[in-house]
């Protein structure tokens, strides 16, 4: 039986509220993995999803900064969460679908803006933490699974608007791109977006600073949906919501879809 799943950075989850309906309502995905909801679990407004039908949620908060929530239309069972690189932040969760596939939904710091772990703590932090999941990954061989969310990465040349001009960036810099994928490497990760859409410029992130984000398009993919190789044949229907980035008031990230019939 198919389902769809949807990745999304929303940037507060109770401000953007209506746009999570809004886009429950037109896209109506079985799930929907969203990172930075920047709201305590109890605090996060489930009542209008759950009239949805995304009866089902588990969730990592904390007051004003990250948090991760996964909302499900099926039923899930929420298996836990680390806390890579000891950071104390809530940037992971995993849950377990019926069918027995695990779907791990991650929020990797952004790590500020200068890329050198010497004179910037958030970028060293970014690395330890890319770090943890490629020597968790190695331990744990993941099956049966997918990995989604807002990665802080753009890895190719052409998931930025300018690969030249942003190598020495965060997002894109070369030491990220190593880390982020012997990360991927480590869990043999298959990434489902890029299977379906292999050539091209694709952003799903435009930053609030460009007065028309969509005319500059200046955009960069930092947002993902990776599969195990056991599965990873059974995605299809990549999409990025890119028209969602222009909602009133919207989130600077663009939810990312595919499908899997599993």
């Amino acid at each position: 039986m198919p389902f769809t799943l949807a990745t999304w950075n929303i940037n507060s989850v109770r401000l953007r509220e209506p746009l999570v309906v809004r886009m429950l309502e037109e896209e109506s995905p079985d799930v929907l993995c969203l990172q930075e909801c920047k709201s305590p679990v109890d605090r996060i407004p489930v009542e209008k999803f759950r009239d949805l039908g995304y009866t089902h949620m588990i969730a990592r908060g904390q007051k004003g900064y990250n948090g991760v929530a996964i909302l499900s239309k099926l039923p899930i069972e929420d298996v836990g969460d680390r806390d890579f690189a000891s950071l104390g932040h809530a940037r992971h969760i995993a849950g377990r679908l019926e069918n027995g596939v695990t779907i791990h939904n991650f929020y990797v710091p952004a790590g500020g803006d200068v890329p050198d772990r010497e004179v910037n703590v958030k970028f060293g932090q970014k690395l330890d933490y890319l770090t943890e999941m490629r020597d968790w990954f190695h331990a744990e061989r993941p099956e049966k699974a997918i990995l989604v969310g807002d990665l802080n990465i753009a890895p190719r040349e052409d998931d930025v608007w300018n690969h030249k001009q942003l190598l020495k960036i965060v997002s894109h810099t070369p030491v990220e791109v190593d880390h982020l994928g012997a990360a991927q490497d480590a869990g043999k990760w298959v990434d489902i977006t890029r299977q379906d859409i292999p050539d091209g410029n694709l952003y799903s992130w435009w930053s609030y600073r460009s007065s028309d984000w969509d005319a500059a398009d200046k955009g960069r993919r930092l947002d993902h949906v990776w599969a195990t190789p056991d599965i990873s044949n059974a995605g299809h229907g990549s999409r990025v919501l890119r028209h969602i980035r222009g909602y009133e008031k919207p989130s600077d990230h663009a939810p990312v879809l595919a499908t899997f019939d599993l």
